[in-house]
């Protein structure tokens, strides 16, 4: 599946909710699903810098895509990063560079988050587009 693919498939699932309660308990549903970090990952250098929650983002290039994995202290960023790492996660750094992700905005994820959650979420974005960069020159 495309970057694009998983994108329309994620706005797909949020617009069977009307309400944002339904949306954030289906957040929190994901963020269980994600697996928890080993402890030796939980450092300074992988925890994001932005976020008012503590997260956590492990990148790691294999067979020439990144992988990502990711963990937060709190549910509902919990469920942010698990829908950030199911878009961007094995993926080549080109791949994750000449695509937006679109999906936050469309499903109006900045609009029903707090200006902390939010700016938070552009921090993780920007860590992944980081980490594409860095490794699109090791790869290149």
């Amino acid at each position: 599946m495309t970057i694009e693919q998983v994108q329309q498939e994620i706005i797909g699932e949020f617009s069977m909710f009307d309400e944002w309660m339904d949306k954030y308990s289906y957040l929190i549903e994901l963020g269980n699903d994600l697996g928890e970090l080993d402890a030796i990952d939980k450092n300074d250098q992988n925890l994001i810098k932005g976020c008012q929650s503590r997260v956590w983002l492990v990148a790691e290039m294999k067979d020439g895509k990144i992988h990502f994995r990711g963990e937060s202290d709190a549910v509902i960023v919990k469920g942010l990063v698990a829908l950030l790492l199911r878009v961007a996660s094995e993926r080549t750094p080109q791949e994750l560079l000449e695509n937006e992700l679109h999906f936050i905005d469309d499903i109006g994820l900045k609009q029903h988050l707090s200006p902390t959650r939010s700016n938070g979420l552009l921090a993780m974005v920007k860590q992944i587009r980081l980490y594409a960069v860095a490794y699109s020159k090791i790869a290149g």
